[in-house]
């Protein structure tokens, strides 16, 4: 789909800030607040705006308790749909928060959200590596998040500009 420069802007615009009001929006780029709105409602209609989402600090909450996972998987691709069908299949798992068509040994990088280690292991060898065109899994724990889609969790609230005096 083609898109022009305004409508590129609001999309960059509105990754960085999702809650960004439609007034300040519009004199960002510069467009009359209704329509801004029309555009938006166009972007959302075709899909490419497909959700505004709230990034959160989940190690910062002493009450949430959980793991996120990182399965590598190896596949078979079957005639006709290549990788889409399995992909499919392991994207319908409530588990699953994320599925990507990778290069390299792997082919299917799977992000998994659960309560517990043994949870994690069970979807692995109940769920995933039972599906018929599984080969192989390899699973990797997430310790820490630092970065999280260009957001960064740890930054230090110390001032790091230099100081100017006349």
């Amino acid at each position: 789909m083609h898109l022009d420069d305004k409508e590129i802007e609001i999309l960059k615009i509105i990754e960085e800030n999702g809650r960004i009001d439609s007034n300040d929006l519009a004199k960002m780029v510069n467009l009359p607040v209704e329509e801004l709105e029309k555009t938006l409602m166009k972007l959302e209609k075709q899909k490419i705006i497909v959700r505004y989402m709230t990034i959160i600090n989940w190690s910062k909450v002493a009450e949430h308790e959980g793991v996120t996972a990182m399965i590598e998987v190896k596949v078979t691709p079957k005639r006709g749909v290549g990788f889409d069908e399995i992909a499919k299949r392991i994207y319908r798992f409530n588990e699953v928060q994320s599925v990507y068509l990778m290069s390299g040994v792997y082919d299917l990088s799977v992000i998994i959200q659960g309560k517990s280690l043994n949870e994690v292991a069970r979807f692995v060898s109940e769920k995933l590596s039972t599906l018929d065109s599984v080969i192989s899994t390899t699973t990797h724990f997430i310790l820490k998040k630092y970065k999280h889609d260009g957001i960064i969790f740890e930054q230090s609230d110390e001032d790091k500009r230099i100081v100017v005096s006349p």
